[in-house]
């Protein structure tokens, strides 16, 4: 509307008055600060405490239905958005989980990562990854940091002796393990038998003649080479060789020619990426695969049916094994168990990297 001249500026001209903002929740009416939305200006607009904000913005069922709604209101009126630092400050939480593994090169925890990382994305979470480098002490230093900086925490086939993660288990807590089991260690664990997975391998290099049989072993701190080495061991009629090596693609290409040294028939490597890296060197050598020596890995990483030749390997199920860890994690994070440890049986894939043995 127009005011009138006696209403004007001392020089007695026209001006307009301010346009009255329509009412917003509480009843005030006026013109909509400048600035961007502060939970105060939400709390004065709503007639309520900021605490009651607080709450509702944080998803409290203690604020009564109809303040919560006068408040979200308020909130869309002002195009509030409540600080992300300060809600995870007030509910205690990150909004973050961790995932610690050995060695991120390796295709096998690239798995459990993707299996995780959706599991946790769709939950809002985000996700937070280091690697040790094969050192256990490095990685029970990066698993307390994680912990610190994370409201879980998921250790993938960790190194560290089972004792120590016993002793720092209430540190680490809540936090779930993948690719091991600790008795006693008050944590869900989500691990390969692989004592199952050798058995299924010699049984299928026995059948077709083989006998001198060499294993190129894992890392020494890897729970599962031990458990593979063992069940080698155990096997009957094997003459076994066990061949010092590692779990990347470098020391089973390294391990070629100690492996015809040795005069094994057949080969199983701690993992996939051993195996692939013995092909290569025994084609390199000349050394025909399976006519000479066969071949198998363990894992069925995804390029294991691309080598040549094809990579006989037992399966299991990586992504699997992430969504699972995620759904104990969640579960411990809320206050609830994280459930029964899950063992999961490995599964074999013949393919053309084994043979009969030489007569």
């Amino acid at each position: 509307m127009r005011a009138s001249a006696g209403d004007g500026d001392q020089d007695g001209s026209a001006r307009e008055e301010t346009p009255v903002a329509p009412a917003r929740p509480g009843g005030r009416r006026g013109p909509r600060p400048a600035g961007p939305a502060t939970i105060s200006r939400v709390a004065e607009a709503a007639g309520v405490s900021r605490a009651t904000v607080s709450r509702v913005m944080n998803g409290s069922p203690t604020v009564n239905p109809e303040l919560a709604a006068r408040v979200r209101a308020a909130a869309e009126e002002l195009d509030y958005e409540p600080s992300v630092a300060a809600r995870r400050l007030a509910l205690g939480r990150t909004g973050t989980v961790a995932l610690v593994v050995p060695d991120l090169a390796n295709p096998l925890f690239q798995g459990v990562l993707r299996g995780l990382s959706q599991a946790a994305g769709k939950a809002g979470r985000q996700l937070l990854v280091a690697e040790s480098d094969e050192d256990p002490e490095e990685e029970v230093i990066l698993a307390l940091e994680a912990r610190r900086n994370s409201d879980g925490l998921v250790l993938a086939s960790p190194r560290a002796p089972g004792g120590r993660l016993r002793a720092l288990s209430d540190r680490l807590a809540p936090f779930v393990l993948v690719y091991r089991e600790i008795p006693d260690l008050g944590a869900p664990s989500l691990s390969i038998d692989n004592a199952a997975g050798i058995g299924e391998i010699v049984a299928h290099l026995t059948g077709l003649g083989h006998r001198r049989v060499a294993y190129l072993a894992g890392p020494p701190g890897s729970a599962g080479n031990a458990e593979r080495l063992a069940a080698l061991r155990a096997a009957p009629g094997l003459d076994l060789t066990v061949l010092p090596c590692g779990s990347m693609f470098d020391h089973g290409h390294a391990a070629a020619p100690a492996v015809v040294e040795c005069g094994a028939s057949a080969v199983v490597g701690f993992n996939d990426m051993v195996a692939s890296g013995v092909l290569t060197g025994l084609h390199e050598l000349d050394v025909r695969v399976p006519g000479e020596v066969s071949v198998t890995g363990f894992d069925d990483i995804p390029f294991a049916r691309y080598t040549t030749p094809p990579l006989t390997t037992v399966s299991i199920p990586k992504s699997e094994l992430g969504r699972q860890a995620w759904e104990r994690l969640w579960a411990l994070m809320n206050g609830e168990s994280g459930g029964y440890n899950v063992r999961y049986q490995p599964r074999l894939l013949v393919r053309d990297s084994t043979g009969p043995a030489p007569s």
